[in-house]
């Protein structure tokens, strides 16, 4: 056991009819501020503990991942849920049988209320994401698309901005949430423009005291490596500045913002200093 008292709910539904996609609704209904979906431990829109089980390269390890089997993952989410002292937690799940397995395996108390797919989505609605999901083999996850990206390196799809009312009387509220393709699934590819790297590099130019422009980015994919990108940028540094120092820390700024906020891996970056501002001033 946990060691404090925490009520457990349920949210069950068969796979691909929309659970995650409510599943904020739903908690937010009974005020509840932690959820558990898929191996992630979620609060506040927040990943707290756990690792996606849609990172599993197969789907063998995506049901364990998902039913905590691992000691070491289960550990962690264990961890988390002593240090937070949640009052409640939602599970979520395709069964009673799996979402008993969960609370279970975690330590939790019995399930004292289930709500299923069917209370809160009509047919329509369900049938509409099970053809998403079979079609596309999309997954939406309860977080925002930059807590969920750094597990998902290549496999992130787009953000999803939507915006809810709980019901009638209540107030809406904006919920953000990640769409992923899981790593087994071969269903289309994904690609992210070279302007949008080209503008995070920039960006970064600009707060970065030492580095006076930026008058040459290329972004390029070497034959074989087809995991990540490569980087060819040119700086023009400030006077006074230490040209290597200031070039290794404008290419460490790079590759973990890349990285962070399209979830693509950035395979090599060369920088060259071509020039020095002897002016005050920063364009």
């Amino acid at each position: 056991m946990l060691g404090h008292k925490m009520k457990t709910y349920a949210f069950v539904g068969p796979s691909g009819t929309g659970k995650s996609y409510r599943a904020q609704m739903v908690a937010q209904s009974r005020n509840i501020k932690f959820i558990i979906d898929d191996g992630l431990l979620i609060s506040e829109n927040q990943v707290v503990a756990g690792q996606s089980a849609k990172k599993a390269p197969t789907k063998v390890e995506t049901v364990r991942n998902a039913l905590f089997l691992d000691e070491a993952k289960k550990k962690e989410v264990q961890k988390a849920i002593k240090k937070y002292k949640p009052d409640s937690i939602l599970i979520l799940g395709t069964s009673d049988k799996m979402v008993s397995e969960i609370a279970s395996n975690l330590g939790f108390e019995k399930i004292s209320e289930t709500i299923y797919i069917e209370d809160v989505a009509t047919e329509d609605e369900m049938a509409t994401a099970r053809n998403i999901r079979k079609t596309q083999g999309k997954h939406v996850i309860p977080v925002p698309t930059f807590e969920i990206k750094k597990q998902f390196s290549g496999y992130l799809l787009d953000p999803l901005q939507i915006f809810k009312s709980t019901g009638k009387g209540n107030a809406p509220y904006i919920d953000e949430k990640s769409i992923v393709r899981p790593t087994f699934s071969y269903l289309g590819n994904f690609t992210i423009s070279d302007t949008v790297f080209k503008q995070i590099v920039t960006y970064i130019a600009k707060k970065n005291k030492n580095v006076y422009s930026v008058p040459r980015i290329t972004i390029y994919k070497h034959k074989g490596y087809n995991d990540g990108i490569f980087m060819a940028i040119d700086i023009i540094i400030n006077y006074g500045v230490n040209a290597m120092e200031a070039a290794n820390k404008f290419k460490s700024q790079v590759k973990k913002e890349i990285e962070n906020l399209t979830a693509m891996n950035v395979l090599k970056i060369d920088i060259v200093v071509k020039g020095v501002n002897f002016k005050e001033e920063k364009k």
